[in-house]
């Protein structure tokens, strides 16, 4: 039975559709991550599944039992879960006493209390900034004293929305470093939604695609980032170079995509004049100055449109028929001197491309 299942949920306010049709499972342990552009719906959704809001239509099942009954009932599974907000609110109290809030309020004893929260304390590196009032301390120092107060309860789910969108990047590590020790040591169930799409990646055990208030993908990081099902996911993550075009053959899955009168060869199931989109990601285009010897099944010459440097990496676009973005590090394109007009070969196999239905 899994820990939190929603079905067929939808939530409407006035004349618009949030949420459509929303079903999802969520095993006890896991760790699941909502991503998507503003305003597709992931505090909406976030705020139904803590029970805070009521949904138009659908159920929400907490271990089986139906969470969108009002009463006792649904009072109770709220005490089981704990929710941080993108801008947590901390009480004008010392940081301490914030911590303690909840366990104080749940009736435990002051020397159990005192232990738990000297732990807590401990865990998140507040135990020196104990005694300061909550108000005082930095957005990052905030938020670790909203993650220690809803850990100290223990809940069952931790729900987290957007939790390292304000911060800057070391005080977004530190708390993503929370993050992990809590899955990590206490194997708690986490629902979170993130803006930063690598920090999916390296944190969650699923990943849920909101678009316009509907799931356009769930799976794994892997199954997200690799092989996007349609042409929406595939540009909201990232993907670059999407290609739009018409398979002209198909034997043993090797299929010839004709793009504007050149052809890509790739690897797909769909059949001859399936209308399709063809994803190439930068990283797997190899540049060179003539062309190579490979078993790669696609290598076009192509002309520089233009180089910008992004670290120790630099972002290549080509023109060769159609427009590709190439990734290659500074060193290489300082090497080849990838200036604007430069003629190149752009060489990439039929494995990396994936192939996605219009």
């Amino acid at each position: 039975m899994s820990l939190l299942e929603v079905v067929n949920l939808c939530q409407r306010y006035g004349e618009r559709d949030i949420l459509k049709n929303i079903n999802l499972k969520v095993e006890r342990g896991e760790v699941f991550a909502l991503i998507g552009p503003t305003g597709a719906g992931k505090t909406t959704l976030l705020r139904l599944l803590d029970l805070i809001d009521t949904p138009t239509a659908g159920k929400i099942y907490f271990n089986g039992a139906d969470a969108t009954k009002s009463g006792r009932e649904r009072l109770e599974m709220r005490r089981r879960m704990a929710f941080i907000l993108q801008k947590p609110v901390v009480f004008n109290m010392s940081v301490y006493d914030n911590i303690a809030y909840g366990l104080k309020w749940r009736g435990i004893k002051e020397n159990n209390i005192r232990q738990k929260v000297g732990n807590i304390l401990d865990t998140v590196g507040l135990s020196a900034d104990k005694d300061r009032n909550a108000r005082t301390l930095s957005g990052g120092e905030v938020q670790r004293v909203a993650i220690a107060r809803a850990v100290a309860t223990e809940p069952e789910v931790l729900i987290l929305d957007e939790s390292t969108a304000n911060l800057d990047p070391v005080s977004a590590a530190k708390i993503e470093e929370l993050i992990r020790g809590i899955i990590q040591q206490h194997a708690t169930t986490i629902i979170m939604a993130t803006h930063d799409m690598a920090q999916g990646q390296r944190l969650a055990d699923r990943i849920g695609v909101l678009i316009d208030g509907e799931f356009r993908q769930t799976g794994s990081p892997s199954d997200i980032f690799t092989s996007p099902r349609n042409k929406e996911v595939a540009e909201f993550i990232g993907i670059e170079n999407i290609l739009d075009g018409v398979i002209t053959s198909s034997e043993d899955k090797v299929v010839i995509i004709d793009i504007g009168g050149k052809v890509i060869e790739a690897i797909s199931d769909y059949a001859a004049g399936e209308a399709v989109s063809a994803c190439i990601r930068p990283e797997d285009i190899t540049v060179s100055l003539s062309k190579i010897a490979s078993s790669a099944r696609n290598s076009f010459s192509a002309r520089v449109i233009r180089t910008v440097a992004m670290g120790s990496l630099s972002r290549v676009e080509i023109d060769c028929g159609f427009p590709l973005v190439c990734l290659v590090t500074k060193k290489s394109a300082d090497e080849l001197n990838l200036v604007k007009d430069k003629p190149v070969y752009a060489t990439f196999k039929a494995t990396g491309v994936h192939v996605i239905k219009r």
